[in-house]
C-alpha cells in the first residue's frame, strides 16, 4: 500500500500558535452550535470555558507582542504595508478576545437576548472571514487513500 503524507521525522512539532488556532476553531464551532440551539451539557460547558480562557489569554499575549513590535519601530522597508498588516492582526486578536468572553458568558447562561446573539454572530462572521484560506482539492494528495 502506498502511504501519502509526511514521515515522522519530517513533521514539525506543534507550536503554541498551532494550538491557539486549533482551540480557536473549536471555540468557533461550539459558538455556532449554540446559535443553532444545540444543547449545552455539563462537559460542553466545561470545554467552552476552558477553551475560551486559553484563547483569551493566548490572544492577549499575541496581541501584546504585536503592540510591542509596532512600538519598537521594527518595520520592513515598506513600512505602511507592514503597519497595516499589524493593525489587521491586532484587530483580529481583539475580536478573538471578545469571542472568548462571549463564549464564556454563553456557557454560564449569561448570553441571552436577540441582540447579544446577533453580536456573537457578527463577531463570528468577521473572525471566519479572516481565517479563510485558498483550498484546492487537487493539492491534497493524501485524499487518494480512499
Amino acid at each position: 500500500m502506498i502511504r501519502f503524507g509526511s514521515t515522522a521525522r519530517e513533521m514539525k512539532s506543534m507550536s503554541s500558535k498551532d494550538i491557539f488556532s486549533s482551540r480557536l476553531k473549536l471555540l468557533i464551532i461550539m459558538a455556532k452550535a449554540y446559535l443553532k440551539d444545540c444543547p449545552i451539557g455539563k462537559y460542553r460547558k466545561q470545554s467552552i470555558i476552558e477553551n475560551a480562557r486559553f484563547v483569551f489569554y493566548q490572544s492577549l499575549k499575541l496581541s501584546s507582542e504585536i503592540t510591542t513590535f509596532k512600538h519598537d519601530d521594527y518595520r520592513t522597508q515598506s513600512g505602511t504595508a507592514s503597519t497595516g498588516d499589524m493593525h489587521e492582526e491586532y484587530i483580529f486578536h481583539q475580536r478573538t478576545q471578545l469571542l472568548a468572553v462571549m463564549a464564556e458568558a454563553l456557557a454560564e447562561g449569561r448570553l441571552k437576548g436577540q441582540f447579544r446573539k446577533k453580536a456573537l454572530q457578527d463577531n463570528l462572521d468577521k473572525i471566519c472571514e479572516t481565517l479563510i484560506f485558498n483550498f484546492h482539492i487537487k493539492d491534497v494528495h493524501f485524499l487518494k487513500v480512499a
